[in-house]
This record gives structure tokens, sequence and C-alpha cells, in this order.
């Protein structure tokens, strides 16, 4: 029986890693609102816990991150999400991204490339009582079935934008990716103003797991 516990000495650490992201420019209060609802500690194996609240990276199994703390503060943040809003993320991983999202009030569709993590958190998360679309598959190339989407959200380094995912995305809305090569990314905002007419931001570097897929890099690459 899965027994998760969130203690005084949790909260307590969330409260500090929360100010950390304030200190380093986090000032979206309803991100940090969600991340300090939703326990990071619970998607980590227990001899690892001790580690949750620390504003790093840290490895999940099957060649896969959950992401530092203020990398997941910072793309959410530039999503500018609302309540409804109708959000594709593009990699579920730990879950934990698609938590704070749904915390958020946001509608999540997520996609997953690895079977084992798919499984994993699609069977995780309920418990947690945070329910979501999940689905397996080639998040290069979205989620033709569900579209169009308000937001997208990337949460892996791709090698350029997916043609798909802009395609997929609805007038007005926001496409948040890390694009690069496979060390280093910078984070842009592409938003769609028309078919034809796309506005995109740059901002910082990161470095994220790879986008694998037909329009992100190949596995053997």
């Amino acid at each position: 029986m899965l027994k998760l516990e969130d203690s005084y000495i949790h909260k307590g650490k969330r409260r500090v890693l929360i100010e950390t992201l304030r200190k380093k420019g986090i000032t979206d209060e309803r991100v940090l609102a969600a991340m300090n609802t939703l326990p990071r500690h619970f998607f980590f194996d227990s001899a690892l816990t001790s580690h949750a609240y620390e504003d790093k990276a840290f490895p999940i199994g099957e060649g896969q991150t959950i992401s530092q703390p203020y990398t997941v503060a910072f793309q959410t943040s530039l999503l500018n999400v609302q309540t409804g809003d109708k959000v594709l993320e593009i990699g579920t991983g730990s879950g934990y991204q698609g938590g704070i999202l749904h915390l958020m009030g946001a509608k999540v569709y997520s996609i997953e490339y690895n079977a084992k993590l798919y499984e994993h958190t699609k069977k995780f998360l309920p418990k947690l009582g945070i329910r979501f679309k999940h689905f397996h598959g080639d998040g290069s190339l979205g989620l033709e079935a569900h579209a169009p989407y308000d937001k997208i959200l990337v949460t892996a380094g791709a090698p350029v934008v997916p043609k798909a995912l802009l395609h997929q995305l609805q007038i007005g809305g926001l496409l948040v990716i890390p694009v690069g090569n496979r060390d280093n990314q910078q984070m842009l905002r592409l938003t769609k103003k028309t078919e034809k007419n796309i506005l995109q931001e740059s901002f910082d570097s990161f470095s994220f797991v790879p986008l694998l897929g037909n329009e992100g890099w190949n596995a053997s690459q």
C-alpha cells in the first residue's frame, strides 16, 4: 500500500524552496502557490526524498529527470496559464509538471514517449487526486486528435520547433519550448498571431533531456 506523507518538515522545506524561486525572479504567484501545494517529494524514490526540495533536477529512471523547480516555475510562468485553458504537455515524465498545470486549473492533455514512464505516471497521479488525460506516443508530433490547444508546453529539448505543434495551436495560443543542441537549449515562447504570423521570443538557456521522435531527436543520435 502506497503511503504518502506530507509532514510539517516537508511543508517547511517547500516554503523555503518557494522563497528561493522568488529570489531567482519568479513572480507569478499562481505558479508559486501550485508548487507550494504539490509535494515534490512524492515524485522521488524513497532514497532521494531528502533532496526533493533542493533547486536541482534529479533522475527518475529511463534516462529521464524531474526538472529543476526553477525550470518548472520559469516555463509555467511563460505559459501564462489561465483557468480552463486546454494545455498540451509534451513529455509527461514523473507527472510533476502536469500536476502543477492541473492545480492551476488547466485542462491537461499529456503525452509521453517512454512506455514505462507513461504506465507508471498514469497509475500514480490519481493516487494524489490528480487526474488528466494521459497518452503514450510521439510527442514531437503533438496530439492531433484533441487539437487545437490554447497552450503547449514542451519539457524536453528539441533540435527545431516541430511544425506539428504550431499547427495544433489555437490562434492566439502560446507554445513554450526549449530549442538547441543536445546539451544546451534556448527557451522560446511562440505566440500564434495568425496561421502564418508567429511571434517568437527568446529567454534563458537551459539543459533538458532530448525530445525524441519524428520531429525531435532520433533515439540513436
